[in-house]
């Protein structure tokens, strides 16, 4: 499998590039001359060989179960793998299912009319054992249920379409969860583990059981071109979570959630420590998110295997907790560092700056109290938010405080009932330069020149530079 890093065989293309656009074309048959609709979609890679679930007994009534149809036609598919790939298509319908799995070299593509629902017959949710990173799961002490989409050890493979969905039918899972009634962790929507080149885009993801989209322990992913849409009272439905990941790319998404849009964590307590994967490499750009009760950006709090160069611009945050927040405590051990963002615009928040050493939440009681994670060289610059509560609530740790701090160029505008106390710091060290209101003694006043540590790198993670292709999907549309 070629990688995408390697300079050597993929060409690198100057400026961005936006994976998945759709094209509506006409395409032509070979023996009759007879033309069809099909689509053309830009992919990390075509495939020679194409079916629908329909070929293998599906059925889009909304009622009837396709888990064995799905599972059939991947099956099939995957001897393709190593012989031009293969790409399963889905056309208009409702498509009932459970969690079924993917092969490698493999494309799942939706229909704009096509919706994925979610099963919600337990039996159709195989049980898997804890994330080794996190010892237990995410909700209980037990296993957890498999995701809708789930692959574990892949290479090479595409979730699209033309904007069709995937509806968890969250609901029942959400009142099961608040009413005690679970003894595994709800599933997500998808989870792909343990492997690399990924391409998840152009899909609407709606009322998921918990996490929406759920990359682990892998690399060279990107996340594009993908909406989210929850209730906002919905329990932990994160948008995006980047865990123990390298080399990452989300761009262009709206999520609305019940809690964080993106949500960058690397294990949990004494089990990421041990397991030690952090997530770094990340670029996060041209997000919105509207989530009261949650940040746009959370990093952590499971963040024990270490998060480090994360890189977000062009955020938006509307009707948002706060902006990009630090989750920590005594007992995750390892960092977060270097992370740099830019370019924010904040509509009706909470807080605009939000990091705590004091989150709690441990997996069980057998965390290490010595491990105290390192908050080190944070950089945020050229912000405006306005109809804000409160500018800033810094708590670092007792005894070891975050620093390297950095504020440069914000612009606060307040609601008109603020706190009084505008910047409530402690246990932190850092600088400012040109923030409006001013900010706690702990960040003091320093000349523009001497804030050049708030910067924003220029260079280019090996994920942005990624070259992709031209696909078709040759199934009728017209």
């Amino acid at each position: 499998m070629e990688s995408w890093t390697s300079p050597t065989k993929f060409q690198v293309k100057e400026g961005m590039l936006v994976i998945g656009v759709i094209l509506l074309c006409l395409c032509t048959n070979g023996v009759d001359g007879r033309k069809f609709g099909c689509l053309e979609y830009e992919a990390i890679n075509c495939r020679a060989h194409e079916a629908s679930i329909e070929d293998f007994g599906g059925v889009g009534d909304g009622e009837t179960s396709n888990t064995k149809a799905f599972e059939a036609a991947i099956d099939h598919l995957s001897q393709f793998s190593y012989a031009g790939g293969s790409q399963l298509f889905v056309p208009p319908g409702k498509w009932l299912t459970g969690s079924f799995n993917l092969t490698s070299h493999f494309t799942l593509f939706l229909h704009k009319d096509a919706v994925l629902l979610a099963s919600q017959d337990e039996n159709e949710w195989p049980v898997l054992e804890p994330l080794p990173s996190y010892g237990r799961g995410r909700d209980t002490e037990g296993g957890r249920y498999s995701s809708l989409i789930f692959g574990t050890n892949l290479t090479d493979v595409v979730i699209t379409g033309a904007n069709g969905t995937i509806d968890g039918q969250g609901d029942l899972w959400w009142k099961k969860f608040k009413n005690g009634e679970l003894s595994l962790t709800r599933p997500y929507l998808i989870e792909i583990m343990f492997s690399t080149d990924i391409q998840i885009s152009n899909l609407t993801l709606i009322n998921s059981p918990s996490w929406n989209v759920h990359p682990v322990y892998s690399s060279n992913i990107v996340v594009q071109g993908i909406t989210i849409l929850a209730p906002l009272n919905s329990p932990n439905t994160d948008g995006i979570n980047p865990d123990s990941c390298t080399n990452t790319r989300i761009e262009d998404c709206y999520i609305v959630s019940g809690d964080d849009c993106v949500a960058v964590k690397s294990g949990w307590d004494q089990y990421g420590i041990a397991f030690g994967m952090p997530t770094k490499q990340l670029v996060i750009r041209r997000l919105t998110c509207i989530s009261p009760t949650s940040a746009a950006i959370a990093l952590g709090s499971e963040m024990s295997g270490g998060i480090q160069d994360v890189r977000a611009e062009d955020i938006t945050c509307i009707n948002t907790e706060s902006g990009v927040r630090i989750k920590t405590s005594v007992g995750r051990g390892n960092y977060v560092k270097d992370i740099y963002v830019r370019r924010m615009t904040m509509h009706t928040m909470k807080w605009v700056f939000w990091m705590t050493g004091n989150y709690g939440s441990h997996p069980d009681n057998n965390y290490d109290p010595n491990a105290i994670p390192i908050i080190e060289n944070i950089n945020y610059r050229d912000i405006v938010a306005e109809n804000v509560t409160m500018a800033a609530r810094l708590e670092g740790i007792a005894g070891d405080p975050f620093t390297g701090i950095c504020l440069s160029n914000v612009t606060i505008g307040l609601t008109k009932k603020p706190k009084k106390l505008q910047w409530n710091c402690t246990d932190i060290q850092g600088i400012s330069s040109n923030v409006t209101p001013k900010p706690c003694s702990l960040l003091p006043e320093q000349e523009a020149e001497k804030s050049a540590a708030c910067y924003f790198p220029e260079d280019s993670l090996p994920i942005e530079n990624v070259a992709v292709k031209m696909c078709s999907s040759r199934r009728k549309y017209l």
